[in-house]
């Protein structure tokens, strides 16, 4: 199966993620476009609840996600977001990641989408495709503390073949995903990407979510809950299900 490659509009994507600065190959530049990337586009997997397809097609999840002004789970976020870092012109790979179990495994490669970027010789994990995670690129660097304003996070060895990404809660370390430097080609996430969409062992097919960053928290809403995140203040309204489409609107200004 062959994938399809487009060279994006960039204009017509930064406007979409309301990037107004002057592009530069630089580390301030990355940082800029991915802390506007998650303020401006959600993540959420809802055409997976309203039976449409997701395809590892650019094309298709460019017209979803900047023209239709919709969101989308790391096969697309991340997906698109490194082809507009390669089209700029960052030093960018995609790489598989393995998703974190609470009965301490790892899920299965290509479960995750990530990305790496390099700047002046240095690697940087970019990801704007794992719901709540951190806001800013982090500096691949081992056993020191990484501090943005979503929290804090640390590297550390997995074990011989694979890195590891763990964010620091109350001074314990709770892993996120592991992870090879192996750069990927997005064709290889397609058999993962089907069992997200398909699969009652996927937690994607077990309830709608969609959720964004704001200037001062979050908002996230799923089959009947809203809950909404301003500094350290969390408040959590219940509706009923069939009230989802209208809290759709009101909240994301998305229709399906």
């Amino acid at each position: 199966m062959k994938f399809k490659r487009m060279r994006l509009n960039i204009p017509l994507y930064l406007k979409r993620i309301n990037y107004t600065k002057e592009v530069k190959l630089n580390k301030e530049t990355l940082f800029e476009l991915q802390r506007r990337h998650l303020k401006s586009i959600p993540f959420e997997n809802l055409d997976i609840h309203f039976g449409i397809e997701i395809k590892l097609d650019i094309d298709s999840i460019y017209t979803k996600i900047i023209l239709n002004k919709r969101g989308g789970f790391c096969y697309e976020l991340n997906g698109l977001f490194y082809h507009l870092l390669n089209d700029i012109g960052f030093d960018v790979r995609m790489i598989s990641g393995r998703v974190y179990r609470k009965d301490n495994s790892y899920t299965n490669e290509y479960d995750h989408l990530s990305i790496i970027a390099t700047i002046e010789n240095q690697k940087y994990l970019v990801d704007v495709g794992f719901g709540k995670f951190s806001l800013e690129p982090l500096e691949i660097k081992f056993d020191i503390n990484l501090t943005d304003d979503f929290g804090q996070f640390r590297f550390d060895q997995y074990d011989a073949h694979y890195l590891r990404i763990n964010e620091i809660i109350n001074d314990n370390l709770i892993p996120q995903y592991i992870f090879k430097t192996k750069e990927r080609n997005f064709s290889e996430f397609e058999f993962m990407c089907r069992f997200h969409q398909r699969s009652k062992d996927s937690h994607f097919t077990k309830k709608k979510v969609i959720s964004i960053v704001t200037n001062n928290g979050r908002i996230t809403l799923n089959d009947n809950q809203l809950k909404i995140t301003k500094g350290k203040l969390e408040k959590e309204t219940l509706f009923k299900e069939k009230e989802f489409d209208s809290k759709l609107k009101e909240y994301f200004d998305i229709v399906i």
